[in-house]
């Protein structure tokens, strides 16, 4: 299996990081590891998370206030979204 980012979705991280990196770099730092350890912890566990609001998709809880949005393929987890568990979504 896969994990694939769409061109979406690593936009939404850096804008995330680069929001906080503003304000804690040490905070920044853990977050970046929060985000890379969900994302690779879905290609073993790709069911572990809550169903999406988005049919289709499922919603990790990266961090109380942060979710990555994603959706498993045959051979791939597609990550097609990171948002703030407040931002409007759909």
């Amino acid at each position: 299996m896969r994990l694939i980012w769409t061109i979406e979705a690593p936009a939404d991280h850096d804008d995330i990081i680069g929001y906080i990196a503003d304000r804690n770099l040490d905070a920044t730092d853990r977050l970046k590891n929060l985000f890379d350890r969900c994302a690779k912890q879905l290609l073993e566990f790709p069911q572990m998370h809550r169903p999406g609001r988005v049919a289709g998709t499922r919603e990790a809880i990266v961090h109380p206030n942060y979710l990555l949005i994603y959706s498993i393929e045959q051979d791939a987890i597609v990550i097609t979204a990171v948002l703030h568990a407040r931002q409007q979504y759909p």
